[in-house]
């Protein structure tokens, strides 16, 4: 399962963009309300999650994906269940998707050791012990981090390259004209 977890104040963009992509490809993907079923997002857009915190099971985790916005990111941030889910993607090698401020998030983990990472700007020195690279999207393993919501289509490609292949991924930017 793939859980995209989204915290009042989260970016829409950054959230339900990939979510799209990937359901358009066919994934089994779950939003996951922090606090509740309806979230309202960075720009009062609200959003009905398929499901609550309360409903993940660790053991079918096969994504997380995080969105940013604030304050979103911090919601999402002080959240066990989140936190907890995070933590069991890292420890079983499986992918992790945060873009804007949520690779923050990560890198007060500490899971941005040694690894490559881009985020929204002015939030650099929270990806602690990163590589910081200034670029739209970053893939480094199990991990893949953007820059923010002008991104988020990049962001939702990369994830699906990163569970299909390149090939699945421009058959369906071809389908959706994105050029």
């Amino acid at each position: 399962m793939i859980y995209v977890f989204l915290a009042n104040g989260f970016e829409e963009c950054e959230s339900l963009v990939p979510v799209d992509i990937l359901r358009r490809a066919g994934f089994d993907l779950k939003t996951v309300g922090v606090g509740g079923k309806t979230i309202v997002g960075a720009h009062d857009i609200s959003v009905v999650c398929d499901i609550e915190t309360k409903d993940v099971v660790l053991k079918n985790i096969e994504a997380v994906i995080l969105p940013g916005g604030m304050p979103g990111t911090i919601n999402l941030e002080n959240d066990d269940i989140v936190q907890k889910s995070i933590d069991y993607a890292n420890e079983n090698n499986l992918l992790i998707g945060a873009i804007c401020a949520a690779p923050s998030i990560l890198g007060h983990k500490g899971i941005l050791k040694g690894k490559k990472a881009t985020c929204f700007d002015g939030f650099e020195d929270d990806l602690i012990g990163a590589d910081v690279i200034n670029t739209a999207v970053v893939r480094d393993g199990n991990i893949i981090t953007a820059k923010g919501a002008g991104v988020a289509f990049e962001f939702g490609f990369e994830l699906l390259t990163y569970l299909t292949n390149k090939e699945n991924t421009e058959k369906l930017k071809n389908t959706m004209k994105f050029i």
